[in-house]
């Protein structure tokens, strides 16, 4: 095993040790200063139980990629563990010889290596995490403590991956989203300021367990949030929804529910794709609003096309990545499921281009969407009293070929449903548009 895991770090090893030799062919590194994993200088040696040292990211990394393997790579044996993890002491003798050589090389091109952080332990955790809990409680609430207590904590969090494995295994999502509830209670600007730091720790520990969603998701939680989305810094109206997105992971209607009767939380969301901060929360948003959309009753939805979904999602399309594309087609097809939301979209000039020009090129599950769409406000424009416009456009801007070419090409049953429907749709109207141009086929692979 531990060859195997040698040959990982070959090319990174023959790299570095190569540049070493250029420098000067006759340094060379004491063997007690290097890791039996890597061969390479130790910056943090520890001792293992076994009595063998390793550079302490080395080790770590054996210890997860071997599936938490509890054995000495030298001499494998079993490990003491604390808890749950192998027991790694500091050797402080080992890494002051290691400076003192970095030093006296210093002409050789060697810099002396820094005095490694020790990583938090367990029994850290629990207190610091204890010390949170209290001063979150409403009988005894000291907010600048508890606030400060956070920033240790997303400090030591963002120091090293095994930091934010000591926190995570030990519960600390679960006591962030208790006190994140017990400081929405009063939305004064010192909660707030907390609320906002809590926040933006937790998004580092994404995705969240369903204990800690859940706390998030009582009512006071999602009012804090919603609070978050429209009065916050941009991080913080961020991170705001990509908890909100966490939540509603969970489909709990009566969550989504809850979220909708929020003062401003609707508009909160839909303002963080019409001012976009990023790609990454701009999808967030979009499929916040996707799951509330497809999870919510007519009354709802109504307020999602009265605060413009309906447009922003078409400007979106006209020039986005896939993801984007994907998630903005998904909120429209649970939104014009809706009379009003139709509406909307036979107003908008762009609608139908827009719809037809995403039928391919872009992924399966666009395409999928797109028919749905197309297939929703043409069937339902004649009874909508439309008067055959939408049809006639699809035409004139190449739908019927399209859906041709879909039914030939193959896609699932029900999309293959919904196309034929709206060839016969778009038929009964051919005679007032151009529908079919023999050149579209030229490139087309046939199966016979």
């Amino acid at each position: 095993m531990i060859s195997a895991w040698r040959k990982k770090r070959t090319e990174k090893r023959v790299t570095k040790r190569g540049l070493m030799k250029k420098t000067n062919t006759e340094l060379v590194i004491p063997s007690q200063f290097t890791c039996p994993i890597s061969l390479d200088l130790m910056k943090d040696p520890v001792t293992l139980s076994t009595g063998i040292t390793y550079d302490r990211e080395n080790i770590e990394k054996w210890i997860n990629e071997s599936g938490k393997n509890q054995t000495c790579p030298i001499t494998n044996q079993e490990l003491k563990c604390d808890n749950i993890e192998p027991v790694l002491i500091p050797n402080h003798n080992i890494r002051k010889m290691i400076q003192q050589w970095c030093v006296e090389n210093k002409e050789h091109g060697i810099d002396r290596i820094p005095t490694p952080r020790i990583p938090v332990s367990s029994s850290d955790v629990t207190e610091m995490l204890a010390k949170i809990t209290n001063s979150s409680k409403l009988e005894m609430q000291d907010s600048n403590m508890c606030k400060e207590l956070v920033i240790k904590v997303k400090n030591l969090v963002n120091e090293s991956d095994r930091n934010k494995r000591c926190f995570a295994t030990n519960g600390t999502t679960k006591v962030l989203s208790a006190a994140f509830l017990e400081f929405s209670e009063g939305k004064n600007m010192t909660n707030a300021s907390t609320g906002e730091v809590i926040l933006s720790t937790l998004t580092l520990f994404l995705p969240l367990d369903v204990k800690s969603k859940s706390i998030l998701g009582s009512i006071s939680s999602l009012c804090f949030l919603a609070w978050f989305l429209n009065n916050g810094s941009l991080s913080s109206r961020r991170n705001a929804v990509f908890v909100l997105r966490e939540i509603l992971k969970m489909e709990e209607h009566d969550k989504v529910e809850t979220l909708l009767k929020i003062e401003g939380a609707s508009e909160g969301l839909v303002n963080l794709v019409k001012e976009p901060i990023c790609p990454t929360t701009t999808k967030a948003s979009l499929l916040t609003i996707y799951h509330m959309v497809n999870s919510s009753s007519q009354a709802s939805k109504s307020r999602f096309v009265d605060v413009g979904l309906v447009e922003l999602c078409l400007e979106v399309l006209v020039d986005c990545d896939k993801s984007i594309c994907e998630k903005a087609l998904g909120v429209l097809d649970g939104i014009l499921s809706y009379e009003e939301g139709r509406k909307r979209a036979y107003s908008y000039a762009l609608t139908v281009p827009v719809l037809v020009k995403k039928l391919f090129r872009v992924s399966d599950l666009a395409t999928e969407f797109s028919v749905s769409i197309l297939w929703k406000i043409c069937k339902n424009e004649k009874r909508e009293n439309n008067e055959g416009c939408v049809l006639v456009e699809a035409l004139q801007v190449g739908a019927f070929q399209k859906l041709l070419l879909l039914l030939q090409v193959g896609c699932s049953e029900t999309t293959k449903e919904k196309a034929s429907e709206l060839l016969k749709l778009l038929n009964v109207h051919r005679d007032r548009a151009e529908c079919v141009d023999s050149s579209d086929f030229k490139s087309l692979k046939r199966t016979f």
